[in-house]
């Protein structure tokens, strides 16, 4: 079959993306595969056969399946709770903001030009015994155990700040291009400021809702750094802090990491493919 010029054109401008996709994440991952799949030499510690060895998943879905829990529990309320702060601070910048926004745009995306680390350690001395947060919560009887830092909910208050700024720009993005005619129309149809939001605002932006959903949830799920400074030795940590420790602390634990990040990364997958599924690809274009 012969192939049209246009055609020609259109493949080889696919190339490079498609080269930069099978270098640097279909070659690891046939790696990362290979890896997995390898026993422990006998006798060798840190040397490796390279065979066909399932257990090391079944080691990582039975072991370590409290740390999965954790890891889709605390991503899961993070994107909640993301949701709940980022949705009136983009429908204020889409709407409300004016000739300001500009300047909320830059202090939402602000935060992006500190290390994620620095901004994680900041909020250790944030959430500190003797910082004005857990003060005030004490003061108010909010806290039974006096403290914030090294709980779950510490670990997830975390997770909410930095990864806020990705739901609020695919909000905003999607809330900009709500007509604001198709709200005046709901106006004009005798409906009040909420049913006029539920009805016309809220479904118009769905696409930029789903997005900021997968943006912030996926990353989340497989971060481990907000868990190692402000969780707890063992009972906060996540899918993560396991992957770090086989990788770089335990003696010939890269096969149980290497199949550790392949049923995360699987898990992920499908819970995305379900929620896609569920809610429409048409939703995210």
């Amino acid at each position: 079959m012969r192939v049209l010029p246009g055609r020609r054109t259109a493949y080889l401008l696919l190339l490079p993306g498609v080269a930069w996709l099978a270098v640097f994440y279909l070659a690891p991952l046939a790696q990362l595969t290979a890896v997995s799949l390898q026993s422990p030499y006998p006798g060798r510690p840190g040397y490796y056969v390279s065979d066909l060895n399932v257990g090391n998943f079944v080691t990582a879905l039975t072991q370590f399946s409290g740390h999965f829990g954790r890891s889709l529990l605390y991503a899961g309320l993070a994107t909640v709770l993301a949701a709940v702060l980022a949705y009136p601070l983009a429908y204020a910048i889409a709407f409300k903001a004016g000739r300001w926004r500009g300047v909320m745009l830059i202090c939402v995306i602000a935060p992006f030009f500190t290390s994620f680390v620095l901004r994680t350690i900041a909020w250790r001395q944030i959430l500190a015994d003797d910082g004005p947060v857990v003060a005030t919560v004490n003061a108010l009887r909010l806290l039974p155990g006096g403290h914030l830092t090294e709980t779950p909910l510490a670990v997830v208050l975390g997770l909410t700040y930095n990864f806020l700024p990705f739901m609020v720009l695919p909000l905003y993005a999607s809330l900009e291009r709500v007509d604001p005619r198709l709200v005046e129309a709901g106006q004009d149809l005798y409906g009040g400021g909420l049913s006029t939001f539920a009805q016309v605002t809220l479904p118009l932006s769905m696409p930029g809702l789903l997005a900021g959903t997968l943006l912030t949830f996926i990353p989340a799920a497989g971060d481990y750094v907000n868990a190692e400074l402000l969780g707890s030795d063992v009972s906060t940590k996540m899918v993560g802090n396991v992957i770090d420790s086989q990788f770089f602390r335990v003696l010939g634990g890269y096969p149980s990491a290497a199949a550790l990040s392949l049923c995360l990364m699987a898990l992920i997958v499908a819970l995305v493919f379900v929620y896609i599924r569920r809610f429409g690809t048409r939703e995210l274009v």
